[in-house]
């Protein structure tokens, strides 16, 4: 028999989040009561909204707090010439991307999104439908490669042309929040495992 004490841990444990985040919308949710608890309502428009936007931001924009990271190569006196050449090329791509015409990437990746739904978060549909919406829109709408190709034998395959489909795994939790991880798996997406 071991000699331990069962302690459950969740498999990544993450620090404080300390991203800065935008409202897409004030439409969409809203919170009931229902048996005594505090339900969050969401109309499936949100997450099709939610979808389009983050793979969209993904394909187009870093985070401030990287863009700050490269810039500081330039300035720091440990870099050397090609390390202060390489950031300075990111950071143009990076505001060339940010037009949102050309994406930062032109592998623009198979779209995975990683959710946490509390039990308490009311969606009534299939939320893996109106997430795979939004990832649709965005990559038939904007300018970006599409890179699924669906089988059609052992020894054939054809491009989707929507970039679909998505890997979507959602996750029950306790609660009325809905947790979202939004990732563009680039880097030769027909070998992800």
């Amino acid at each position: 028999m071991p000699n331990c004490n069962f302690h459950y841990a969740p498999v990544f444990q993450s620090g404080p989040d300390t991203t800065s985040y935008r409202r897409l919308t004030n439409n969409y949710v809203k919170t009931i009561e229902a048996a005594g608890r505090r339900i969050l309502t969401v109309d499936p428009e949100a997450l099709r909204l939610l979808a389009r936007e983050a793979l969209r931001d993904i394909s187009f924009l870093l985070r401030r707090n990287h863009l700050r990271q490269l810039a500081s190569i330039i300035d720091d006196p440990a870099a050397s010439g090609n390390d202060r050449y390489v950031a300075a090329t990111l950071l143009k791509n990076a505001r060339e991307a940010a037009k949102g015409i050309l994406p930062g990437c032109q592998d623009t990746g198979t779209a995975i999104i990683h959710a946490h739904k509390g039990e308490q978060v009311w969606t009534n549909c299939d939320d893996r439908q109106y997430l795979s919406q939004g990832i649709f829109d965005t990559y038939t709408s904007e300018n970006l490669r599409y890179s699924q190709m669906a089988p059609l034998s052992m020894f054939e395959e054809v491009n989707t042309q929507c970039n679909l489909p998505a890997q979507i795994d959602i996750y029950a939790r306790p609660g009325n929040e809905y947790h979202f991880l939004f990732l563009a798996k680039g880097g030769g997406s027909a070998n992800k495992t």
